[in-house]
């Protein structure tokens, strides 16, 4: 295929017109980002977004590997000699790799076989003339004599039928039609069975000692879960077919003729063709796409939960006291101000065996009666119930004098960054040990800010991360992690490194130079500036420059996402509504020119920019250096402590979301322990995803509908409750 029919399949798959296609691939191909295009070049694309522009690219890069592996295995086929102008225009029109492979299989070179070994001992001639069924006279043994040849190791008539049975067997698995209709035939009616190795054995796999399900309804929670099972030996995993039908479907393209003297020995051909060779690799087949099926799913739910909890709110102008308990190390406690900077530190040892908790208090009031604390932060790891307990009892007795709060933080991934060569960076005079309670304050004062320090894998909002493809996983989070950053932007003068990195157009070492220019040199006054910065051409500039802000800057668009390509439009467009400050005068312009087609047209011929790339511009003039995550709902600040044993089946509290997977979310309702709703409890009509009815951070009403105190569960719903939402918090 040329690259113009490339283009033309992706469109027709995508249902997107040729052009937006092509344009965008060649944007692609000429080393433009992600976010940059789908930003700054909407009128190339056609307005596509991020995902739509990363799923051409990942079908373009298919394709392209396709058409190189036809390459290939024509040049194969070619050398051996065997390549007919039918079987060119076969393998040239394949448009899946599967397919193809199926095609190449005969002529793939291979180790030998018991086909091969029976070829080498001059059998292929009795193999044709079984598979031909002529109608002949005499008995199979009297053909098959023909072939007695002692020093080849054929001694017998049996010998020979044997081996070109083995010739027939490999002929027929290696027949991709056959293939193909008994790989659709697995999947479509073929059952995963799974049992115990060992019954005896208790284990979180226990549903699945005595279980099976249709090969093409199971979720993909199910299929990785089983393979956990496989994996650590627990579990035996077969799939379970009619082998009747399988059979029928390749006699009836090879047996023909069953008056033929040779058909019994056709079908026992058939029979090992089936279960020796087709059915291992079928089975292989299935189950890798199965698994990949269940870790695309898995990627998934990760990335869509990382880009809602990366996105959550920043508390902002805020002093914070962060916590990370333990109970023999202690509760390490830091405070930061409300630009995140480390002010103190401490160590209290309320908790066993040192049981110091009046101690404990007394260090806690004086912190926060000296930096004048207004939020507290408590990790939601070891002896978090313990801490929480002591922050309520402290808040209560201290609130008279000095009102505030405290909330529960994720901790995942806190002692990977405590150890991280980032953190030593950041904080060289201070123990791994007392990091870890500094990044919990600031994933509250920022989290977007703070959580791109750590590796996306170690934040804990998937499901089964540990058992999918961690290259693809690595590459899905970190699309996440840089569509987030570049959707809210960054300060060029504040943010680190780390955040620096996932800027389009930068990388690790420019990320490091605009840091250390900026301590040779100073802030930035002007976007500019970062021409001089080492490693930042005319590419890199172009790519990152719309998406680095200059609060307070000697040009105020330099606090925008309008790109400095568009700073002469704005300008113009700027003196035609005779506005001097864009932070008072671009109030209502966006609502005024868009409720006017013509006039946006009008104003688009007369500026020489495009209608998207003026609308943008007309809504960061209207809120220059606004922050996306503004507009999301605040969590939820608690004074007092809620225990499981306070909970009755019935009762309506709020509750954030912590983590969604296929089968339901987990809510955190303010206990120890998350509360589960399972998917069939999130709505009065049938939900297939719980991601379009629920994300990471949502903050919800919930009814308990179940309590189960000695294994610490809690089961929620959001059925049958008062639309008033008069739930406690």
């Amino acid at each position: 295929m040329t690259e113009n029919q490339i283009f033309e399949i992706i469109g027709k798959e995508m249902d997107l017109r040729f052009n937006q296609v092509a344009n965008t691939i060649q944007m692609l191909d000429d080393d433009n980002t992600v976010p940059f295009i789908a930003r700054y070049r909407k009128e190339r694309t056609g307005m596509l977004n991020e995902k739509q522009i990363r799923a051409i690219r990942q079908r373009i890069t298919y394709l392209r590997s396709l058409e190189k592996r036809k390459e290939a295995i024509l040049k194969s086929i070619d050398v051996q000699g065997k390549l007919t102008p039918e079987l060119k225009t076969k393998i040239e029109a394949t448009s899946k790799l599967q397919d193809l492979e199926d095609i190449y299989l005969p002529y793939k070179p291979k180790k030998r076989t018991r086909a091969t070994i029976a070829k080498e001992k001059g059998l292929q001639p009795l193999a044709d003339l079984i598979l031909i069924q002529q109608t002949v006279t005499g008995t199979p043994e009297e053909y098959a004599g023909k072939f007695i040849n002692t020093e080849k190791e054929v001694n017998t008539a049996e010998d020979a039928l044997s081996g070109a049975c083995d010739i027939i067997a490999e002929t027929i698995s290696e027949n991709a039609s056959i293939r193909k209709e008994i790989r659709e035939f697995t999947f479509s009616t073929g059952l995963i069975v799974t049992a115990a190795r060992d019954e005896s054995v208790q284990s979180v796999c226990e549903m699945y000692y005595d279980y099976s399900e249709p090969v093409s309804k199971i979720p993909a929670h199910r299929i990785l879960a089983i393979n956990r099972g496989e994996k650590e030996n627990i579990l035996k995993v077969t799939i379970d077919l009619d082998a009747a039908q399988v059979l029928s479907i390749i006699r009836k393209t090879y047996v023909t003729n069953e008056q033929s003297i040779f058909t019994e020995y056709l079908i026992q051909a058939i029979k090992d063709a089936y279960k020796r060779l087709i059915s291992p690799a079928i089975e292989r087949e299935i189950r890798n796409m199965l698994t990949e099926k269940g870790e695309e799913q898995a990627i998934k739910v990760f990335a869509t939960n990382l880009k809602n909890l990366l996105l959550q709110p920043p508390i902002s102008g805020k002093v914070i006291m962060g916590i990370d308990p333990g109970f023999r190390t202690g509760c390490k406690v830091a405070v930061i101000d409300q630009t995140g900077k480390y002010l103190e530190g401490d160590t209290i040892y309320p908790h066993p065996p040192q049981n110091k908790y009046k101690e404990a208090k007394n260090i806690l009031d004086r912190l926060i009666s000296a930096h004048s604390i207004e939020i507290i932060a408590v990790g939601n790891g070891t002896a978090s119930r313990e801490s929480e307990f002591l922050v309520a009892e402290l808040i209560s007795e201290m609130k008279a004098k000095h009102p505030l709060s405290y909330i529960i933080v994720s901790e995942a991934g806190a002692s990977v960054y405590s150890a991280s060569k980032i953190a030593q960076e950041e904080f060289p005079d201070l123990e791994a040990s007392l990091r870890g309670n500094i990044s919990i304050a600031r994933r509250l004062l920022d989290p977007l800010a703070e959580l791109v320090k750590i590796d996306p894998r170690s934040i804990g909002v998937g499901q089964y991360q540990h058992d999918i493809n961690q290259k693809k996983l690595h590459e899905s989070l970190h699309d996440v992690v840089e569509d987030c950053v570049n959707q809210v932007g960054v300060n060029l003068n504040t943010a680190s490194r780390s955040l620096l990195t996932y800027i389009s157009g930068l990388t690790s070492r420019t990320a490091d130079n605009i840091t250390k220019y900026r301590e040779t040199q100073g802030a930035f006054h002007n976007r500019e500036e970062l021409k001089q910065v080492s490693g930042i051409g005319i590419n890199a500039f172009e790519q990152a420059a719309g998406f680095l802000r200059i609060p307070g800057g000697n040009n105020p668009l330099d606090n925008t996402s309008i790109h400095p390509e568009s700073y002469n439009a704005t300008q113009s467009l700027l003196e035609n509504f005779n506005i001097d400050d864009i932070h008072q005068g671009g109030k209502g312009l966006a609502d005024k020119l868009k409720s006017s087609l013509d006039q946006v047209r009008q104003l688009s011929e007369e500026l020489a920019i495009g209608e998207p790339t003026l609308i943008d511009i007309l809504e960061n003039l209207e809120k220059p250096g606004r922050d996306p995550r503004e507009d999301l709902l605040k969590p939820i600040f608690k004074s007092d402590v809620l225990k499981i044993e306070d909970l009755q089946e019935g009762m309506i509290l709020k509750g954030t979301v912590r983590n969604v997977v296929d089968f339901g979310a987990f809510v955190d309702i303010g206990v120890k322990q998350d509360g589960l709703i399972h998917i069939s409890q999130m709505g009065d009509r049938f939900i297939k995803d719980p991601h379009k009815v629920l994300a990471v951070g949502d903050v919800i009403d919930v009814r308990i509908l179940s309590i189960d105190v000695e294994r610490q569960r809690i089961g929620l719903s959001m059925k049958g409750i008062p639309k008033s939402g008069n739930a406690s918090s």
